[in-house]
């Protein structure tokens, strides 16, 4: 009798472990015969809708009110982050409307920066550099220098140097990187011969960017470092980056007008590859993180990386690999990419 019993209580209707199996049919069988889950979500289904739209068409939103274009271009990749807030909804809201209209997101998300998602680094390549906005109110510029030369990089760049720290940063690296230059707030640090260095007019009255030649043994390579006027978000403003615009197009001409075949662009451009404000630059290179970076290789800021406004740029020249570096004393990551030259 005790036997019987004890079988009838854990038989399939029973308290046992309950399958995952009969978990989703009894969700399903709530679905069933609900007239409103076409109309229940609504308000969620535009939400997703929207999102889709601004991904989609964030190139048509306009720049003449506030730069919101550029705004929205910066931090596209973070839209992606509504879809499971949205999609907990639909399911908590069963809404079959909502369900169907998030899957517009997904595939546009997926499309856009699923790329970005897997690691692309290969391996081999003939040099290794490294762009690291220093921060001029870094506390520690020697333990940066060194931090940034424990990469194994080749070519250093440094932008935001200040007069009182550049002899810092050169007793630092010197002992790795025989040859360097500096001019205005960017420096190159090189272990290959360096010539005809000169400043690069990105129309701010003052020295923000320059170019070199960098001898390798697999030729020349003309390297370009720069630093663009920051950008600010106002209330009464909205994202101002006129400056920055315009400071983008001359630096883009300059890239334009280089004689030698293979360039490299190394810096702080305070924007994405997405905004559309860096055309002149982007529209002639390839991003080196975009190319066979690991991840959204995200530089700013430091604390909580949430845009990659840090870039390695390529012309003429093979991305291998592109990555982030540890966190410094600079409120910006440092960042690196290997590059085949031989191609």
């Amino acid at each position: 009798m005790a036997q019987q019993a004890y079988m009838t209580e854990t038989g399939n209707d029973g308290s046992g472990p309950e399958r995952p199996g009969s978990r989703f049919r009894r969700l399903l069988d709530g679905w069933r015969g609900d007239r409103d889950i076409w109309r229940r979500g609504l308000v969620t289904a535009g939400a997703a809708l929207l999102i889709a739209l601004v991904m989609l068409f964030h190139a048509q939103i306009p720049n003449n009110v506030g730069n919101l274009g550029s705004l929205t271009e910066t931090f596209l990749p973070w839209l992606g982050v509504f879809i499971p807030v949205l999609l907990v909804v639909a399911v908590v809201r069963k809404s079959a409307t909502a369900l169907i209209t998030l899957l517009l997101p997904v595939i546009i998300w997926v499309n856009s920066f699923g790329g970005l998602i897997t690691g692309k680094s290969g391996t081999g390549g003939d040099l290794t550099v490294a762009t690291h906005n220093v921060n001029a109110d870094n506390p520690d510029p020697t333990g940066t220098a060194r931090d940034v030369a424990a990469s194994g990089a080749d070519v250093i760049a440094l932008e935001e140097l200040t007069a009182d720290a550049v002899p810092t940063y050169e007793k630092a690296l010197d002992g790795t990187y025989k040859y360097h230059a500096v001019k205005g707030t960017v420096g190159l640090w090189s272990k290959y011969p360096l010539s005809d260095t000169r400043p690069v007019d990105i129309k701010l009255g003052w020295v923000r960017a320059m170019r070199t030649t960098v001898t390798t043994p697999k030729g020349e390579v003309a390297v370009h470092v720069a630093h663009l006027p920051s950008v600010r978000v106002k209330l009464n403003a909205g994202f101002t980056a006129n400056q920055r615009d315009n400071s983008a197009d001359a630096l883009g001409e300059a890239i334009s007008r280089e004689k030698i075949g293979k360039v490299i662009l190394l810096g702080d451009l305070n924007g994405t590859m997405n905004d559309r404000a860096l055309n002149g630059v982007t529209s002639q290179m390839r991003s080196t993180q975009g190319a066979a970076g690991d991840g959204f290789g995200f530089s700013w800021p430091a604390s909580f990386p949430m845009a990659r406004i840090d870039q390695i740029m390529v012309k003429g020249v093979e991305p291998v690999a592109s990555w982030t570096l540890p966190e410094t004393g600079s409120d910006h990551l440092p960042i690196a990419a290997r590059v085949d030259l031989s191609s």
